[in-house]
């Protein structure tokens, strides 16, 4: 019997503008609290451009976003997707993070630790950066509820660096579970 890969970081991406894709690095470092060491969206307030505008006092949900690598495979062939272009700092293999509840921890290397907060909310974006892509990450299933296929979000609870090939570990919240949400 085949048993199935464990959980792991296929790719680490960073950016230090609001360009949408970012760009594949050996190593990421993650500060607690904050995010990504380098990345334009690190800090404790929101930092995403809309959420700024709306309030820049909020608390920033959105300190490190992760995708899944599955989802590049189903976009294919119609959209030639590569990690960092939907603009994660974290690819994952081998684990369904969309189905994960929120206050999740992932263990990710060594030391690190993520807690997830919420889902990606899929936006116009991702239509400008491939016509068409939105419908596929974000649509209303059969009975009418929104589906959201564009990863998840978290902060950073240890710090640490990821590398590709790091595995993921994965702690579940104490019950009852709350779905992930947008954030």
């Amino acid at each position: 019997m085949t048993m199935p890969a464990p959980a792991s970081v296929c790719g680490v991406y960073t950016s230090t503008d609001h360009a949408f894709s970012k760009q594949p690095v050996d190593e990421i470092t993650l500060v607690a609290g904050l995010g990504v060491a380098g990345d334009c969206h690190k800090g404790a307030q929101v930092r995403h451009r809309s959420r700024v505008a709306a309030d820049p006092t909020q608390p920033n949900l959105r300190q490190v976003h992760l995708m899944h690598a599955e989802l590049f495979d189903e976009l294919q062939p119609d959209f030639d997707i590569i990690g960092g272009d939907l603009g994660e700092n974290i690819t994952t293999r081998g684990i369904d993070i969309l189905s994960l509840p929120t206050g999740t921890t992932l263990k990710i290397g060594a030391s690190t630790l993520v807690s997830l907060t919420g889902l990606r909310n899929p936006c116009q974006q991702i239509e400008a950066f491939r016509p068409g892509l939105l419908k596929r990450v974000a649509y209303k299933d059969a009975d009418g509820h929104l589906i959201r296929k564009a990863g998840v979000m978290g902060v950073v609870m240890l710090g640490g660096s990821v590398r590709p090939g790091d595995s993921i570990d994965v702690s579940l919240p104490p019950a009852p579970h709350v779905p992930l949400d947008r954030v």
